[in-house]
């Protein structure tokens, strides 16, 4: 039984994550700004991570094995972090973001996330100073999917929607693959990385790539109406996972550390079902 720390935890992969891990018999706090209570058999701190002071009086004279923190977004969130848990963890989990290699769409937007995770990563994993204070593990997930309601960013419902209205859907010329995570699957995989010992950045992502063509040939065969395609012209906004350049993850340190992912195909379908069922199609 480990004592682990989740901070976040609050909404999608992250509320499956903490439930995996209590029904593991580990032993979980949640730490978050009071916008959820977390479920039955886990303990709750309540704090705004960004108020070092309070941070430290919520966390009193606790420890964990495990911090696994699924909203650090910037530096200033990653420096109040590394001197919180100093002495206070022996591993400390970050679940970043494949934008970090080179966030597309390049929109102001999404570059200043991307570039806010690439410099909180730095900073908790030690860098122009002397080490880390703990193990530290950045997780840089695919995009995550599947849910229904549960998945707030509306990406795979703006393909549902659109389809099964006969609306066109705005794609490159020659767009390319992308990668993809269940959101079950991304938190079994952080469970899995909360009880390893491993440190450094790790890829996430389902087995086999997608293209924006692909996805859409798969929902029209789902809602069972052709998918409309509009082609859009070189450097014009797209929609979410019609990408002009290479822009997949490649899993196989996960793999070689004895995770086993699922494949896309293996579980797209009842995604995009959920999907149309919550848009009543």
């Amino acid at each position: 039984m480990q004592k682990i720390l989740v901070i976040g935890g609050s909404r999608y992969f992250g509320k499956h994550l903490v439930s995996l891990l209590r029904d593991a018999g580990d032993e979980v706090t949640v730490l978050n700004r009071g916008s959820a209570a977390p479920p039955p058999g886990v303990g709750r701190l309540v704090a705004d991570r960004d108020d070092e002071g309070r941070l430290l009086a919520a966390l009193g004279g606790r420890t964990f094995d495990t911090v696994v923190d699924q909203v650090c977004y910037t530096p200033h969130q990653a420096a109040v972090a590394r001197r919180v848990f100093a002495g206070r963890t022996a591993r400390y989990v970050m679940t970043s973001t494949m934008e970090v290699y080179d966030p597309a769409p390049p929109t102001p937007e999404a570059r200043a996330y991307a570039e806010g995770k690439r410099r909180a990563e730095a900073v908790l994993g030690g860098a122009g100073e002397e080490g880390s204070p703990f193990g530290f593990t950045a997780v840089r997930t695919a995009h995550v999917l599947g849910g229904g309601p549960q998945e707030f960013t509306g990406r795979l419902a703006h393909y549902v929607g659109r389809v099964a209205a006969g609306t066109p859907v705005d794609v490159h010329e020659a767009p390319y693959a992308t990668s993809f995570v269940h959101h079950r699957e991304i938190a079994r995989f952080l469970q899995w990385t909360a009880g390893q010992s491993f440190t450094g950045a790790v890829d996430a992502a389902s087995h086999g790539v997608l293209d924006v063509l692909g996805l859409c040939a798969l929902v029209a065969e789902r809602v069972g109406r052709p998918a409309r395609l509009r082609t859009v012209a070189a450097g014009a906004p797209a929609s979410p996972f019609s990408f002009d350049r290479a822009y997949a993850l490649d899993n196989s340190r996960a793999t070689e550390l004895g995770y086993s992912f699922g494949a896309v195909a293996d579980w797209l379908p009842g995604a995009i079902d959920e999907a149309a069922a919550e848009l009543a199609l």
